[in-house]
């Protein structure tokens, strides 16, 4: 395959960005998007030019580093897939492909397509620990959870972090990724001591850090690689109504 690229570049946080054209020939098509752009910094080290600076990390679609926007869309175009899980033969030979940062106030690039996404661990921070009591091990089954809890709460564990869901947001905000996570610890026995304080803490936080406000265009759950659903928005508006009104039993 012969691909034309237009990649972004910004030497640091404070300096002016712009999109470069590079030409490659003889991409295979078996080739993750990711592996790609490894022979595109092969090419351009051989050249003694600056390479172009990504993040990756399991290229597994696990760990949800690989955070770009390829022609417009988080992650590409394949859906439910994260970019290093994309392969080439989703393009066409000859095709122009645009690839960017995540564009979001609260995700400032640091270097080329790198973002600073540390505003997502100072929500988790602020969401604090779970109460667990120390000494022997409980029974497995001495606390019964409910099959409907647990179905939804592993869903909502699903979500890996990667800020697609905010990338994608014309707002730029992380109400999927702050449901998720709420709805994750809300629906076990072992989030409920916190479970108040926790959304309220985390809801706060999310808005220092200058995410927008949700309002329910439906683009997170569609760039999601994971398929979070949109009920777990719902699930945060609910937990926060009524930790404001003093908290209540679900």
């Amino acid at each position: 395959m012969k691909l034309t690229l237009r990649v972004w570049r910004q030497r640091g946080p404070e300096d002016k960005g712009a999109m470069v054209e590079y030409k490659l020939d003889d991409v295979s098509p078996d080739a993750s998007f990711l592996e790609m752009l490894d022979v595109l910094n092969e090419k351009l080290i051989a050249a003694d030019e600056e390479p172009v600076a990504f993040d990756h990390d399991c290229r597994e679609g696990i760990c949800g580093m690989c955070s770009l926007v390829i022609n417009g869309t988080p992650h590409g175009p394949e859906r439910a897939t994260t970019t290093c899980q994309l392969h080439m033969r989703k393009f066409r030979d000859g095709e122009v492909i645009d690839i960017e940062p995540w564009r979001a106030r609260a995700f400032p690039v640091v270097k080329d397509l790198v973002v600073d996404r540390s505003a997502f661990d100072r929500m988790i921070q602020a969401g604090g620990y779970i109460t667990a009591p120390t000494g022997t091990a409980p029974e497995a089954h001495s606390t019964p959870v409910p099959k409907p809890d647990a179905d939804q709460a592993f869903e909502a564990a699903e979500c890996i972090g990667c800020g697609a869901c905010v990338a994608a947001c014309p707002n730029g905000s992380a109400a999927l990724f702050l449901g998720a996570k709420v709805t994750h610890l809300g629906l076990m026995p072992q989030g409920q001591p916190e479970r108040w304080d926790r959304v309220v803490s985390m809801l706060d936080t999310h808005d220092e850090e200058g995410f927008g406000g949700c309002t329910n265009t439906g683009e997170c759950t569609v760039a999601c690689p994971k398929g979070i659903s949109l009920d777990v928005i719902g699930r945060l508006n609910r937990d926060y109504l009524k930790a404001s009104a003093g908290g209540k039993k679900r």
